[in-house]
C-alpha cells in the first residue's frame, strides 16, 4: 500500500487535532490523496479526533483517495466501536488489526 504516512499522537484531542487537520488539508491542497495513519503510539482519541478522522476520510474518497488506518490499539478501537465509527472506517483498516 502506498501513501504517506501521517503518525496520531498518543493523545489526539482536541489541541492536536487542529494541527493534524492543517497538515493534512496542506499536503490534499499539494496533491497528495492517499494517507496511512499510524495509530500505534495513540492511547486517547477524544470527539474531535473521531470527527477529524471522518472528514479527512470522506474528502480521500471524494477524491479518489485512500485513507487508512495501522497500528490500532484495543482501547482505541473499543472507542470506535462505543461510536459506531468501526463500521464506518472499517474497510479502511489494515488486515494486522483484529479485535
Amino acid at each position: 500500500m502506498n501513501g504517506k504516512c501521517i503518525s496520531i499522537p498518543k493523545n489526539f484531542g482536541t489541541d492536536e487535532v487542529n494541527e493534524f487537520r492543517k497538515n493534512l488539508n496542506d499536503l490534499i491542497k499539494k496533491g497528495e490523496r492517499n494517507f496511512i495513519i499510524d495509530f500505534s503510539e495513540c492511547a486517547f482519541i477524544d470527539v474531535t479526533g473521531l470527527g477529524v478522522l471522518i472528514s479527512i476520510n470522506n474528502r480521500c474518497t471524494k477524491l479518489n483517495g485512500s485513507f487508512k488506518l495501522s497500528g490500532i490499539n484495543p482501547s482505541i478501537i473499543e472507542i470506535f466501536k462505543l461510536t459506531r465509527l468501526d463500521k464506518i472506517l472499517e474497510r479502511n483498516w489494515f488486515k494486522e488489526v483484529t479485535y
